[in-house]
């Protein structure tokens, strides 16, 4: 075999290959799952597409507005005037970056899909700022035993949490009075019409790409079966310079571990 210099330049995922563990025919043919795609998902989907991801579902029921535009890479002035979907856009970029994937496009809410449509995908990775979303796909995840990769930031603050059904803790064994407060506002008996509103949060850049890039790391070494994930918490704080790793133990009061 003749190797030419320059060779290694003229492939896309070199670099990558030259980690041992990395498998890229096990990358391609994973089906993954991005569940949302506002700041979080735009940097998780670039990180997927660009390691080399080819198989997606993506799922946002939210349209592009102005206030996205300072840490959304994949939205611009014309799709916030258009008013277009989240998900919409975030497959057409991806499509730009690599013609050859599969990218499957859901404006609705998670909640409303079919009730096997999580367990179509290898992996799941969260990406909402609602705690109904979140407990909706953790549930799913777990009972259709599907690795989630639950990512939030809240201003400079962000966590990552891996939940490997049957292995580890989920995001419910970690549910506290105020996340039940958060959802019993949210769904009570206040009519189809009302929307509960919650402030905005201050948000940047910069943390959505740490704790998305975690996620991501995370996901490769889920369908790699490396063993040194994330058990079970990353957490990460810009404004104290801190971050750490935290197990949270199984709590067999948790609906998706009681026996």
């Amino acid at each position: 075999m003749v190797i030419r210099a320059g060779d290694m330049d003229e492939d896309r995922y070199n670099r990558l290959k030259l980690f041992e563990w990395f498998d890229l025919p096990t990358v391609k043919k994973t089906k993954v799952l991005v569940v949302g795609a506002g700041a979080l998902g735009n940097e998780v989907c670039k990180n997927l597409i660009l390691t080399g991801f080819a198989h997606f579902s993506i799922i946002d029921m939210d349209r592009v507005v102005t206030s996205n535009l300072n840490r959304c890479i994949f939205f611009s002035d014309d799709d916030a005037r258009r008013g277009r979907y989240k998900a919409e856009v975030v497959a057409e970029k991806l499509r730009e970056i690599d013609g050859s994937i599969e990218v499957n496009v859901h404006t609705g809410r998670i909640e409303e899909m079919q009730e096997d449509f999580i367990s179509q995908h290898d992996i799941a990775l969260g990406c909402v700022d609602n705690v109904a979303a979140r407990l909706h796909v953790n549930a799913s995840c777990y009972y259709h035993r599907v690795p989630y990769i639950d990512g939030a930031t809240h201003g400079q603050v962000g966590k990552v949490q891996v939940v490997v059904p049957p292995r580890t803790s989920c995001l419910e064994c970690g549910m506290n009075i105020t996340h039940a407060k958060i959802m019993q506002k949210r769904f009570s008996c206040t009519g189809k019409d009302i929307v509960y509103f919650e402030p905005k949060l201050a948000a940047d850049v910069n943390t959505t790409s740490i704790i998305a890039a975690f996620q991501v790391q995370e996901a490769l070494k889920l369908i790699h079966g490396l063993d040194n994930y994330i058990r079970n918490i990353f957490y990460y704080d810009g404004e104290r310079n801190f971050f750490s790793t935290f197990e949270l133990p199984v709590n067999r009061n948790c609906p998706n571990h009681a026996p």
